[in-house]
């Protein structure tokens, strides 16, 4: 299983207050998850009305894959021109799978 994330600092010009700020992140959040059915969400500089954090997660089998979305959703995101990515960190990370155990179905939850 490969892992991808993000995490987008962003400035907002046009921002004058909290709530223009949350329109603002909300409609970058949407937009984003209805087009790449991915994981994201504001996580940082919450009571700033010019600075917004926010990160977002991809999950797949291929590495290239997963950074090729990434690409895709960071371009959207610029591209949408509602906020400046102004820093982005981004990693890429590969999990094995699960080992095989033999004892498996022995637990205290296997008695439903």
């Amino acid at each position: 299983m490969i892992v991808g994330y993000g995490i987008l600092e962003i400035w907002i010009a046009e921002s004058r207050s909290l709530k223009e700020k949350r329109r603002v992140i909300n409609s970058i959040l949407k937009r984003t998850q209805n087009n790449f059915n991915v994981s994201i969400a504001e996580i940082g500089d919450n009571d700033h009305w010019k600075r917004a954090r926010v990160g977002f997660s991809v999950v797949g089998n291929e590495a290239p894959y997963i950074n090729g979305k990434i690409d895709h959703i960071l371009r959207f995101i610029d591209n949408m021109r509602l906020a400046e990515v102004i820093n982005a960190k981004i990693e890429i990370t590969g999990i094995s799978d699960l080992p095989v155990r033999e004892d498996f179905g022995t637990g205290k939850y296997d008695e439903f």
